[in-house]
């Protein structure tokens, strides 16, 4: 069964630069238009997106970006209305959008990113490179998550012997403070012992071996030559100038040959590709299933 989740740490970074490459290098705004739906239908069958207030912090970021634009620059030819003396051009308006849906659709790629790149991915990943920042990083992102519970668990112990405080906000401010002095005293304390440690067991003593958790297998070697294969005609697309877009004085999009269109149907298939292996193992699980 296939499970995009379970590639090669490689392939998956491989996917992913290449979404985001080509989302990032150019203001086409249909290029943006499908990261973004691609990122939403992704996210949302990835079990760990959670409900739908995962999406509330990015959709109020798109809002704000789409507002901020046409408040502050006045750049355009075509004058909407005129609020407060300054004219909002229909022009600065669609750029706000583009780049709201650019940098939303980015946002819904990486999330997607760190929560399929495990600590244990990072450090296969960037252990071939340099082993002790592999260790470095992947140490780092474990710590994260166990100073937030930590905190917690401090905030819980402090209160229940009546030292926190919450009648008003200053009793708050000074429970939170406390809080963090601790969770941090414990941090650095857990960091000393974690030192210690290693230099017990000689880390960096003698050259040091590696342990590969992820093979290279032939699923891998598929999805990474079909992402580069598809990724090709978009990139000479963007070369040629297809996808070149001016938002000021008015707004013009060149209109797509064959290249830009064969780009279009090629970025859309990268896209939508996991949620497509997604949807289709889950029916023939299904069905399987309903075969025993």
């Amino acid at each position: 069964m296939l499970i995009f989740e379970n590639l090669n740490p490689v392939t998956i970074t491989f996917y992913y630069f290449a979404c985001v490459f080509v989302s990032m290098f150019t203001m086409n705004p249909y290029l943006h238009l499908i990261a973004f739906a691609g990122g939403i239908i992704q996210f949302g069958l990835m079990k760990s997106s959670g409900s739908f207030k995962s999406h509330i912090l990015y959709w109020i970021t798109g809002i704000i970006l789409i507002l901020v634009r046409p408040l502050f620059s006045h750049n355009g030819a075509t004058v909407l209305f005129v609020l407060n003396d300054n004219p909002v051009t229909k022009e600065s308006l669609i750029y706000g959008a583009n780049a709201a849906l650019m940098i939303v659709g980015v946002i819904y790629l990486f999330r997607i990113y760190s929560d399929i790149m495990t600590s244990d991915k990072l450090l296969y990943l960037f252990g071939g490179f340099s082993q002790k920042t592999a260790l470095v990083l992947s140490m780092g992102l474990r710590f994260i998550p166990m100073l937030r519970e930590q905190k917690r668990l401090t905030g819980m112990a402090q209160k229940a012997i009546g030292i926190n405080r919450d009648d008003n906000m200053i009793d708050r401010i000074k429970a939170q403070l406390n809080e963090f002095w601790a969770t941090v005293g414990w941090g650095l304390e857990k960091g000393i012992i974690t030192a210690d440690s290693m230099t017990a067991r000689g880390y960096g003593s003698t050259k040091r071996s590696r342990y590969r958790l992820f093979r290279f297998r032939k699923s891998d070697l598929v999805i990474l030559i079909i992402t580069a294969f598809l990724t090709a005609p978009v990139v000479y697309a963007m070369i040629l100038g297809e996808y070149d877009v001016s938002f000021y004085p008015v707004y013009r999009a060149c209109i797509p040959q064959a290249a830009g269109i064969i780009g279009y149907v090629c970025y859309g298939i990268i896209l939508f590709m996991p949620s497509f292996i997604r949807i289709s193992e889950n029916i023939r699980w299904k069905y399987l299933i309903s075969k025993t």
